[in-house]
């Protein structure tokens, strides 16, 4: 860990740990995750070259004509995978509170391959529908992939981290999450020319579905802020070379609320902290297996208490939060 405000986790050391060693820096994890649920992994492994080529490659894309991008739009309102454009989403009615849509645009992509054997309409239809890829950059789909699954491979280790910081096997969650329905999504939020509306973010108030979201700011970027423990939104601030971590909702319902799912932003700094600039992100929502059930472990019941949560399956799950956040100018 650091001294920062904002906790820095050596991925790398603990992987290399003992079983000792492991335990007191998932005793680390756990308490973060009751307090925040937000954190930063460096030492991740993740090849740079990798992550150059992918930042080139969406920003590259971002800088076409809105024509253009538009051919990669996704298919209808609620289609999971492709372009979309600025105007077409608002995070804040997730939590039914009504915004002005979000400042931002983004491509959105998912599973690189579909499980052998899978043959449920709705997994099919949704999180393994077919990624709407555009025109161009060339090599934007093989950066992307590449990227996606070294993603995938980063997500899979941290869910160690996780059960570790449990109390459970290091390996309890590979079951879970050895075919995910996982979705990476580049975010461009665009230089501003005229203020925003009464009320208007880049990304309003929301808490992400799944398990884990690795989120990797533009350097120097500023605007993303989580509500703390003592109720006061706060800035997470990009930490170099390191990836910012957040759990989301399906880990709050399989702790039973021991952590904490934290509502975060993209606020619009003031214009003289660049508040109108341009800004990217990229964000991989890291989704459990279609099929796994989702419920309350048994290490975070007390003697005595009971499930706060009905046992839930992650893809139906996934699916009507997604829906909820489609404004009808989606498409």
């Amino acid at each position: 860990m650091s001294d920062h405000s904002f906790p820095i986790f050596d991925l790398g050391a603990f992987e290399a740990a003992d079983n000792n060693e492991k335990k007191r820096l998932g005793a680390e994890v756990d308490q973060i995750c009751r307090s925040t649920g937000f954190l930063a992994i460096a030492n991740h492994g993740v090849a740079e070259a990798a992550i150059a080529e992918v930042w080139k490659k969406t920003q590259a894309f971002f800088d076409l004509s809105p024509e253009v991008k538009q051919r990669a739009k996704t298919l209808y309102p609620g289609y999971p995978y492709g372009y979309l454009g600025p105007g077409t989403e608002a995070l804040a009615k997730s939590r039914n509170v009504d915004t002005p849509p979000d400042l931002k645009e983004s491509f959105n992509g998912g599973p690189l391959s579909v499980p052998a054997g899978m043959s449920d309409p709705e997994a099919l239809g949704f999180c393994y529908a077919a990624t709407i890829w555009p025109e161009g950059p060339d090599g934007f789909a093989e950066a992307w992939k590449a990227y996606y699954g070294a993603m995938e491979g980063l997500a899979a280790r941290i869910m160690r981290v996780f059960a570790t910081a449990l109390g459970l096997d290091e390996h309890f969650f590979d079951s879970y999450v050895d075919a995910p329905i996982s979705a990476l999504r580049a975010l461009n939020y665009p230089e501003q020319h005229v203020p925003p509306q009464p009320g208007q973010l880049r990304a309003g108030a929301h808490t992400d579905y799944g398990s884990l979201t690795i989120l990797l700011p533009q350097p120097g970027s500023k605007g993303l802020e989580i509500i703390a423990p003592d109720g006061n939104w706060t800035p997470v601030p990009p930490v170099d070379g390191a990836f910012v971590i957040n759990i989301g909702d399906l880990m709050a319902l399989w702790t039973n609320d021991r952590w904490v799912s934290t509502v975060h932003r993209v606020v619009n700094p003031p214009p003289e902290e660049g508040g109108m600039q341009r800004r990217q992100s990229l964000a991989f929502f890291h989704q459990p297996n279609w099929f796994a059930e989702i419920a309350c472990l048994p290490s975070c019941l007390r003697q005595g208490e009971e499930p706060k949560y009905a046992p839930v399956l992650s893809g139906p799950y996934l699916m009507g939060k997604f829906k909820s956040t489609v404004t009808a100018k989606a498409g």
